[in-house]
């Protein structure tokens, strides 16, 4: 597995977390950690566990689509074209999409996430497609496109794969921001597929984060084993649950880990020691939640054209279509 992070001369993983926690947990303001810290080799396979429950249908909406209406997107893109997904996982949901342009001609899958087992999961599961080389890059969203962007064939169009509404775990201001660095990388001509949750009934969504198996909760509570891993921590589990809240304002789910009680907590590793107060939470993720129409504003502000749409009614949700100008 290439690793861009590493030839860049970015910062190492374990570096990066010190730095996370610290800018999360030592300041004044709010506690909070960024969602990417969920997703350890175990956060990873508890969140695939996540998309089999009942309650969060996100996932089986964002596959329906994919498999329905993968050869119509792929009907609207150039052929050869090289493959490429930020946070890619174990790659399940993208087999449509590859299969449909491998009908076609061969072609290059890239899966770009920072879990070295999802991407061992997604060799081991596409490469063995018909027609479909599969070169996995270990690094974070940029620098993986980056690299992807600067190895492929001179004037092979790219396809860029951003599934599942992770733009939602995105401030929207942000999100903005970050598409705009990524087409940043593109070239004129080159598509994203980007997936937005949509909005629904609240009672549906606070479930889907809460399940009564609680998945999701082990799922939030694993970001303070990692730190205890990583970090030399001493957080105790059993002093913090886990809370979905609706923030209507924002148009939001939000994951909280909520402190029981009045206790501290030492890091070693970063010689900190963390006070929590009862009822005090840590933010771990926000997952926005868009309209359908909402996604043409965004290529118009990020430098896209939108080409095209595909909605799942079942638990709604939107895969657009937009190509760089």
């Amino acid at each position: 597995m290439s690793s861009a992070a590493a030839r860049s001369g970015l910062r190492s993983p374990l570096a990066q977390v010190e730095d996370d926690v610290r800018a999360g947990l030592a300041g004044p303001d709010r506690k909070w950690l960024p969602s990417r810290l969920l997703y350890d080799d175990l956060g990873s396979a508890l969140f695939d566990a996540i998309c089999l429950l009942p309650e969060y249908g996100l996932t089986r909406a964002d596959e329906r689509i994919l498999e329905r209406h993968a050869a119509d997107i792929a009907g609207l893109l150039p052929a050869p074209v090289t493959i490429a997904e930020l946070g890619s996982g174990s790659g399940r949901k993208t087999r449509w999409m590859l299969e449909a342009l491998a009908a076609r001609q061969p072609v290059t899958y890239a899966p770009i996430d920072i879990s070295r087992a999802a991407l061992s999961r997604c060799v081991r599961d596409l490469d063995r497609l018909a027609g479909v080389m599969v070169k996995p890059v270990e690094a974070d969203y940029l620098a993986g496109l980056a690299e992807v962007t600067a190895s492929r064939s001179e004037g092979q169009p790219l396809l860029l794969l951003f599934l599942g509404s992770t733009i939602g775990n995105f401030e929207r201001d942000a999100a903005v921001d970050f598409l705009r660095d990524v087409r940043r990388l593109l070239q004129p001509g080159d598509a994203l597929l980007l997936g937005t949750d949509l909005m629904k009934p609240v009672a549906r969504l606070l479930a889907a984060y809460d399940d009564p198996l609680g998945v999701t909760a082990a799922f939030d509570l694993n970001l303070l084993a990692r730190i205890n891993r990583e970090l030399m921590a001493d957080f105790d589990l059993s002093r913090f649950e886990h809370q979905a809240r609706w923030n209507a304002g924002a148009r939001r789910i939000e994951m909280h880990l909520v402190s029981r009680r009045t206790h501290a907590v030492t890091i070693r590793r970063l010689g900190i020691r963390v006070p929590f107060f009862a009822r005090e939470t840590i933010w771990t993720e926000s997952s926005h939640k868009y309209t359908p129409e909402e996604s043409r504003d965004i290529a118009r502000r990020t430098g896209f054209e939108f080409v095209g749409q595909w909605l799942d009614e079942e638990w709604p949700f939107a895969e657009s279509l937009l190509v760089a100008r």
